[in-house]
């Protein structure tokens, strides 16, 4: 991959602002952390209330306020840095675990008492409601995505920028993740089991969970600039464990193929690794799983690589912390820091790697940027403070052509899909709708075309939905009205994530290529189309599904109805593409024109399953 400069950024986080909010502290100093107990989430009855907040005073929508306030910076940035940065073809690749959940929150409150909903309300409560904050860009823009990949969403949105510039689509591309700290998530994850009586302590035998934080983080990403840079990325990597919905795959195998993979495309050695800054939730399993990951992917030299656990200091800040984990790794190599990792007590037996008590001086030429989530999605980022020594070969690009574009799957088919995986009704029956109405769309494509069990591990599945979970989000929200934050449905909270349809997809056909959702708007199902040909002709996947999805209900009627936006249109459909010989030729450049459009082209034809057959417009295979 041809390198591309990071010429500046925005971020707010419990840290602080702009380059506060990632600081890693002067040579030889400890780490401090800001998770503590948490004044609201110990009135809401939670037990382990501890979480790191932003100081951010805000009215509305807390997720829109934190990308506001972290897009205000970034501008400040990037008009010392590019003047004239307007007249350039300007993208957007956000990522987020929950958008405007805040928001949703209070509103399904007000729905449930009988209130009237608000069409300000109504608006700020969909996943891509706080992006709403892009019009202080004041500028046209060339592409926008909104990347639901949960914790790993915004080191993929920076993945998606690269690509974009590296094929010239766009001049500049600001990238990046939000998310707000919520009573919603924060009882979810408690539920889970997953959040700790104190502070995290990443990779230590007794650690016993994460914290919850918040913020938002952005870079401007270019492909050349000659003034000063924050640094470099030279590589990327995506993909999915394909083994369970929350837990890891524990050996690390899925989080070992995407760093393999940003590690080819950057075109360098593991052993030229120096740091890493690692996704670290201080979990049991997913810290040895990354433990695991990290032995085999560096090997015998393990011991010498510094690894940066940076949410134990700021809290986990879901859809923002790839790209806040990635700034604090090269500020602190900027200056020869090798930064400290937050905790004491005994390292766990599988961490081979080195943890700093202090920052201790040191060169990190390059770093490796780790992300999992929810789904078994999994990202990683190579970065450097300077710019590489040789340049980068031309990437060859790949012809996409669509293989086979199903039929509309307007019900979740059980026996369609128990037919096609080795899932049994029953066991069906218990996961959530937008999944079946996924897998359902895979498995009808799948009788018309088939896909030999050795090319799954090169395929994965985009999904593009403008709902996303909100109608799922209700059932989780209900049970916190009745029975309070502690009455948390375990089972039900994972199926919150819009990325859980991609990922259940993945794990039942065993897909190991990318695999997460997608959604700035109205447009979604296009935006997954065309993100899909993109990465397949950049050679990230072999193959990928694409799937327009809409789990429609009352709840997305009641509040798409009052945002005064276009209902979408029930149901699923899936189109497979892929870089081999035989199909239709899929050309990137006329569906962005479609995408550039705006939501003028929803009004063709409902958003969903509708905007994807339309836009293929393609025979059956």
């Amino acid at each position: 991959m041809k390198a591309i400069a990071i010429v500046a950024q925005g971020s707010i986080s419990p840290l602080g602002e702009g380059e506060a909010a990632f600081a890693v502290g002067e040579l030889g100093a400890r780490t401090e952390t800001r998770v503590q107990r948490d004044l609201e989430l110990a009135a809401a009855g939670l037990r382990r209330p501890n979480a790191a907040r932003a100081a951010l005073a805000a009215h509305g929508d807390r997720g829109y306020a934190l990308l506001d306030r972290a897009l205000t910076l970034l501008i400040g940035e990037l008009e010392l840095a590019l003047p004239k940065f307007r007249e350039l073809r300007v993208g957007v690749a956000l990522g987020t675990s929950s958008g405007g959940l805040a928001s949703l929150s209070d509103l399904l409150a007000s729905r449930a008492a009988g209130e009237p909903l608000s069409r300000a309300q109504a608006r700020a409560s969909s996943y891509f409601g706080p992006l709403r904050a892009l019009d202080r860009l004041a500028v046209d823009l060339t592409r926008v995505t909104q990347v639901l990949a949960a914790c790993a969403s915004s080191t993929v949105a920076m993945g998606i920028a690269c690509r974009w510039l590296e094929a010239d689509r766009c001049d500049l591309v600001i990238a990046g993740g939000y998310d707000a700290l919520t009573l919603f998530a924060a009882a979810g994850f408690e539920a889970l089991g997953a959040t700790t009586a104190s502070v995290p302590r990443p990779f230590r035998k007794d650690r016993d969970g994460l914290a919850l934080g918040e913020g938002a983080s952005l870079v401007a990403l270019t492909r050349q600039h000659s003034g000063p840079v924050l640094g470099h990325v030279l590589g990327f990597g995506v993909g999915c464990d394909a083994v369970h919905v929350t837990a890891p795959d524990r050996s690390g195998a899925g989080l070992v193929r995407v760093a393999r993979a940003a590690l080819r495309d950057a075109a360098l050695e593991p052993d030229q690794v120096d740091l890493i800054s690692a996704h670290a939730t201080a979990t049991v399993f997913n810290d040895s799983a990354e433990a695991q990951a990290i032995a085999t992917v560096i090997g015998r030299n393990a011991e010498r690589v510094v690894v940066h656990p940076f949410k134990a200091i700021a809290g986990h800040t879901l859809g923002a912390a790839g790209t806040l984990e990635t700034l604090a790794a090269l500020a602190a190599a900027r200056r020869g820091v090798l930064p400290a990792a937050h905790g004491e007590g005994e390292l766990d037996s599988e961490f081979s790697a080195h943890l700093c008590a202090r920052n201790a001086p040191g060169t990190s030429a390059y770093i490796l940027k780790l992300s999992t989530a929810f789904g078994g999605a999994n990202a990683a980022l190579v970065v450097s403070p300077e710019a590489p020594r040789r340049p980068a070969a031309r990437r060859c690009r790949k012809r996409v052509r669509l293989r086979a574009l199903g039929e509309p799957q307007l019900l979740p088919n059980l026996p369609l899909i128990a037919g096609q995986t080795s899932i049994a009704e029953l066991d069906l029956e218990r996961f959530d709708r937008p999944s079946l109405l996924c897998l359902s769309a895979l498995a009808q494509v799948l009788e018309l075309q088939s896909l030999p069990v050795e090319t799954r591990q090169a395929c994965g599945v985009i999904v593009g939905t403008m709902s996303a979970s909100l109608e799922v989000n209700e059932l989780f929200a209900a049970r916190l009205r009745e029975r309070g934050a502690r009455g948390a449905e375990p089972r039900r909270f994972p199926a919150t994530s819009p990325n859980l349809p991609a990922g259940r997809a993945a794990i039942a056909y065993g897909l190991q290529g990318p695999a997460f959702g997608v959604g700035a708007g109205p447009l979604a199902a296009l935006e997954a189309l065309l993100l899909a040909i993109e990465l397949l002709e950049a050679g990230d996947a072999e193959s990928l599904f694409v799937v327009a999805l809409e789990d429609v209900g009352p709840v997305v009627r009641d509040v798409f109805g009052a945002a005064g936006l276009p209902a979408p249109q029930p149901g699923a459909l899936a189109a497979l593409l892929d870089t081999g010989q035989v199909g239709l030729p899929l050309e990137p450049d006329g569906f962005a024109a479609r995408l550039c459009e705006g939501p003028s082209l929803a009004l063709e034809v409902a958003p969903g399953w509708p905007l994807l057959k339309q836009a293929l417009r393609a025979p059956r295979a």
